[in-house]
């Protein structure tokens, strides 16, 4: 409750801008920040905004939101300083869809408005904030499909006897076997066979070799 009264007091005319440019693009006059600065003072004046705070980060990447800039710029909007964080191109803001949709989670649960003029996205407005849920289905669809890709990596390292769970030492013994019988001109496949056939458990306490897993431990015994 008291959160809420604290958003029901913000000046719904008062708005915080976030500008930022990364390293190789300081000479491209479309993306830098004296551009960005103009288009969101012309909005501005257009809708009536009163531009609270300026911030910025400069030569920094978005490919993550861990920016100062940012931080300061949420802040001022979930203090209550403002009503509206407003960008002048999505991704000066976020290059992920994913941080993205985060981002305008936070929004609606803060009861402050996320702006970026460049895609006509407004969660102050009906029109803006159907578009911003356009793209939140799309940060939903590229999520799910990350999770496939990473699903099916996964499945095809197992099905080549890749342990994924923490690295095990492999007994001295197993790795001197393993360098012997490939010294003696045994191939990848003859030495799996041999290891299963006498129960010999791999690095990572399982009970199935595959030339993969073999070649990968006689590639680390003569690495040291």
């Amino acid at each position: 409750m008291a959160r809420a009264r604290k958003q029901a007091q913000v000046d719904h005319s008062k708005v915080v801008a976030y500008l930022r440019v990364s390293t190789d693009e300081q000479a491209d006059s479309g993306l830098g920040l004296a551009a960005q600065r103009a288009a969101i003072e012309a909005e501005a004046a257009r809708r009536g905004w009163d531009v609270v705070a300026w911030h910025e980060d400069a030569g920094v990447s978005g490919k993550s939101l861990n920016r100062p800039g940012v931080a300061a710029a949420l802040g001022d909007v979930e203090q209550g300083r403002a009503a509206a964080l407003v960008v002048a191109k999505l991704d000066r803001l976020s290059r992920s869809l994913l941080d993205f949709a985060s981002l305008m989670e936070r929004a609606r649960s803060g009861a402050w408005g996320l702006v970026a003029l460049d895609l006509q996205v407004d969660t102050t407005t009906p029109g803006g904030e159907m578009m911003a849920n356009v793209m939140a289905t799309f940060a939903q669809y590229e999520r799910r499909l990350i999770g496939q890709r990473t699903k099916a990596a996964l499945a095809a390292k197992k099905a080549q006897g890749i342990n994924l769970g923490r690295p095990r030492t492999m007994p001295a013994g197993v790795l001197a076997r393993i360098v012997a019988a490939r010294e003696a001109g045994e191939g990848w496949s003859a030495i799996a066979r041999a290891l299963n056939a006498d129960g010999v458990p791999t690095a990572q306490g399982g009970v199935c070799w595959h030339p993969s897993t073999v070649r990968f431990a006689c590639m680390a015994a003569q690495a040291h």
